[in-house]
């Protein structure tokens, strides 16, 4: 059954705060009849617009850019909060393209690609671009920062990872070896050694100053859409390499890396041995995996499926539920949670009870294809071709406030 969900008009914020302003607001449930309705605002206070709600809607909470919201009827009581952007920028990709990938660093620095193939380099406090990176061809499907915040690491259709420097936009290195296009990587400790997956079926291990690829992993499950690397304890078995590892592999004995393929399927393997540790069927194919905690692995698939799982025993999944709003296409980790976005434009935090308590609001039904933190802010890429901006203050206050 899906999930219940709230869903508020996507300039909220705006709408209240005119004169006799409304913004509308439905509630849906599997099983039940959708109820719409609209919230108003009423008036002033010393504290800015008083709002109000109908049909079971009631207003708990108001900020400059969030709002809590309580639905009853006879069945359901659901709190959700809504936070609207701290910015949005409009100008860092042409407006008709849309946006593959995005990364920042707690430096300052972002990246982007959009389906024109462009890489920028921009500035999370203004969103202007310092700098286009050129040298792939076609589109760039994954970007992200090495722990540094000033190294860059790029894959994409060309079948080509590349290093760049964010501070003088050359590219360091070019590594090659993928046989179709490159969809997800992930970076070893700082970075010696890097993890490159795509639509070859394969995910691949990397030594970044000799541009060797130090082993490959056959999943077997058609595309490899993305891959997640996490430390793990000593209690969960990760094999024992079959012939002596490499002394360019630095850092890889404690990993574990999980990938989410085509084939319906979330598989996990020891980074160091290169055997498989599990192997999970899923609903359909998996699109985003992250690890939330040392032990805990969320992913999403195609069809709209989230599934929590412990890694010591993944048959036997912690949570696992449907949301009607499309595919599941991105995930982030924060404070034993997740944000997760979606088909739909939808952009949702699920803590780390598995209880959905917030969404983000700013996209108008267009799919936001990634979301990412710094640590003082959440950025989403969305088909509209906009970078969304959201602070990490404004939905602490908002959850602590009405908790």
């Amino acid at each position: 059954m899906a999930a219940p969900r709230m869903i508020l008009q996507n300039d909220f914020n705006l709408a209240l705060r005119e004169p006799d302003g409304r913004a509308w607001i439905t509630f849906k449930c599997t099983g039940q009849e959708s109820v719409h309705s609209h919230l108003r605002a009423t008036g002033l206070s010393e504290t800015g617009p008083v709002v109000t709600g109908s049909d079971g809607f009631s207003v708990q909470q108001l900020g400059d850019r969030s709002i809590s919201v309580i639905y009853e009827n006879d069945d359901t009581c659901m709190t959700r909060h809504f936070i609207a952007p701290a910015a949005t920028y409009t100008s860092i990709h042409n407006q008709r393209k849309s946006i593959h990938c995005l990364d920042v660093s707690p430096g300052g620095l972002g990246v982007s690609t959009d389906t024109q193939g462009l890489l920028k380099v921009w500035e999370t406090q203004s969103g202007d671009v310092r700098r286009q990176l050129d040298g792939h061809f076609g589109d760039v499907y994954t970007c992200r920062f090495f722990p540094s915040g000033v190294v860059i690491l790029t894959g994409g259709a060309d079948m080509q990872l590349k290093v760049w420097s964010a501070e003088t936009g050359q590219c360091a290195t070019t590594m090659k070896g993928h046989l179709a296009g490159i969809l997800d990587t992930a970076i070893v400790d700082r970075g010696r050694n890097i993890v490159s997956c795509g639509r070859d079926g394969t995910a691949r291990l990397w030594d970044c100053g000799s541009q060797q690829c130090l082993g490959t992993i056959e999943t077997g499950g058609g595309n490899v859409n993305c891959c997640a690397l996490q430390s793990v304890c000593d209690d969960i078995n990760l094999g024992s390499p079959v012939i002596a590892a490499s002394d360019k592999e630095v850092g890889t004995q404690d990993k574990l890396l999980a990938l989410g393929c085509d084939g319906r399927a979330l598989q996990g393997y020891g980074l160091h041995s290169r055997t498989k540790v599990f192997d999970l069927d899923c609903h359909d194919a998996v699109n985003t995996c992250a690890f939330i905690s040392e032990m805990c692995l969320v992913c999403g698939t195609q069809d709209g499926h989230i599934t929590v799982t412990d890694i010591r025993n993944v048959r036997v999944p912690l949570k696992e539920w449907k949301e009607s709003r499309n595919a599941i296409l991105s995930m982030c980790p924060y404070k034993g949670g997740f944000f997760t976005s979606t088909g739909d434009g939808s952009c949702f935090y699920v803590n780390k009870n598995h209880d959905t308590i917030l969404e983000l609001c700013g996209s108008d039904c267009d799919p936001v294809y990634r979301t990412v933190t710094d640590g003082r802010f959440i950025y989403t890429g969305c088909r509209d071709s906009n970078i969304r901006k959201y602070s990490l203050k404004d939905i602490s206050d908002c959850v602590i406030s009405t908790t």
